[in-house]
């Protein structure tokens, strides 16, 4: 199916929405929140009240359902689907443009929410309150292992019509504030991978500790926490998608959620890295320098130069994430493409805003302007949902045709 990536009218809205609350509710803010390390946007809350509405009538892509749009549907022949997932994105990439801790900090717009989107069925959303109920944070990674998400130790042992689940959870973005966690854990460890299953666990329930909060480099505003469960029982019905251990399968079922994630962050690392080239662009030219896109890059300045070069990334970035994005609502693998978009964008969006301080000189230093800020958000967006290695990984497996015992 042939991919035509200019956006349709219908998702006007989405952009205009998301691009007006990034200059007019994040940007006003930033600063603010990026010193006040831990502190909760208020500001934030009349902004999810205009999301939920937004998602119940299926407008934002917003909640838990938001990412599935409408994949369930019978679609007649040559049928084209721009849904959930390129409403996610969109919201994604255009709230990022006016700050990325603050999108990351807004209810029922968690990461978690789009791995219930890829993993719950149709009777958990319902119980979920149709998804749209719930906030939720994503726990993966664990103090022994970190973009290996195979390695998980936190078990899930059953018992009766429960689970219980003990381990600790490290870097859990929103953990202290979302409403729920979304969980990995194995519920059979001498099976090895193929059991590692996705819980959705209330963030106050018997068991649940939020251990303590990280102090960071950048995301500032967004909570990070450490997260510990012990003998934390959950109903059956909270394990996501099978209970079933597929040993043949492996555990595809919930990596399937970063076919929803990566692309999400793709999209942030493309709104950070547009806000500093369009604040790049007005220091250029008010210093004097033109850019002239009719003549070779070589011949023009070399700040001229360098801008054009990560404007043509930036370019890729982008059309790369709308891809991944668009193969999900149309029901098409997108293990590969959203791998690449996240590699792609991950590595754009650092080599950007840190080369935009770097043009900009001491201003692009100082807190003058919310460059040097942009550059520390970013390095995160690089890093979490699979680091670069990680994407490099996983693409070159896809197109090798590898598997991961046989390239590791």
């Amino acid at each position: 199916m042939a991919i035509n990536l200019e956006l349709p009218k219908k998702l006007d809205t989405t952009i205009d929405q998301a691009r007006q609350a990034a200059l007019q509710i994040f940007r006003p803010i930033s600063r603010k929140y990026d010193l006040a390390e831990h502190t909760y946007p208020v500001e934030l809350d009349t902004l999810a009240s205009l999301y939920s509405g937004l998602a119940a009538t299926g407008q934002a892509g917003a909640g838990a359902a938001g990412g599935r749009g409408d994949a369930n549907k019978e679609r007649p022949e040559g049928y084209v689907a721009n849904g959930g997932n390129m409403q996610s994105v969109l919201n994604s990439m255009w709230a990022s443009y006016g700050d990325v801790a603050l999108m990351l900090s807004i209810p029922y717009q968690g990461l978690g929410n789009a791995a219930i989107a890829a993993v719950a069925t149709d009777e958990q959303l319902e119980m979920l309150g149709g998804g749209d109920e719930v906030w939720a944070s994503m726990a993966i990674t664990e103090p022994s292992f970190g973009s290996d998400s195979a390695a998980v130790t936190t078990t899930a042992t059953r018992d009766g019509d429960d689970y219980v689940i003990n381990g600790e959870k490290i870097f859990v973005t929103a953990g202290s504030r979302a409403s729920h966690i979304v969980v990995w854990a194995s519920v059979d460890r001498s099976l090895g991978r193929a059991a590692i299953k996705s819980f959705v666990v209330p963030r106050k329930h018997p068991g649940v500790t939020i251990a303590r909060l990280e102090h960071k480099l950048g995301i500032r505003a967004s909570d990070t926490a450490v997260i510990r469960f012990e003998d934390c029982r959950i109903p059956k019905e909270y394990l996501l998608g099978s209970p079933e251990v597929d040993v043949k399968k492996g555990f595809g079922g919930v990596m399937q959620t970063f076919d929803n994630t990566r692309p999400m962050v793709a999209a942030m690392a493309v709104g950070v890295s547009r806000a500093s080239l369009e604040e790049l662009r007005k220091l250029l030219e008010d210093a004097g320098v033109e850019i002239d896109y009719d003549r070779p890059a070589t011949d023009q300045s070399a700040a001229a130069a360098e801008f054009i070069r990560l404007e043509a990334d930036w370019e890729a970035s982008y059309l790369l994430t709308l891809r991944a994005a668009w193969m999900a609502d149309n029901k098409e693998p997108n293990s590969l493409e959203a791998s690449m978009s996240k590699a792609k964008a991950g590595r754009t969006g650092t080599d950007v805003t840190n080369k935009a301080v770097e043009l900009a000189s001491t201003y692009g230093y100082s807190e003058r302007t919310l460059l040097e800020k942009w550059a520390r958000d970013s390095k995160i967006l690089d890093i979490f949902e699979g680091t670069q290695q990680i994407q490099q990984l996983i693409i070159a497996r896809r197109v090798l045709g590898k598997s991961s015992a046989e390239l590791k």
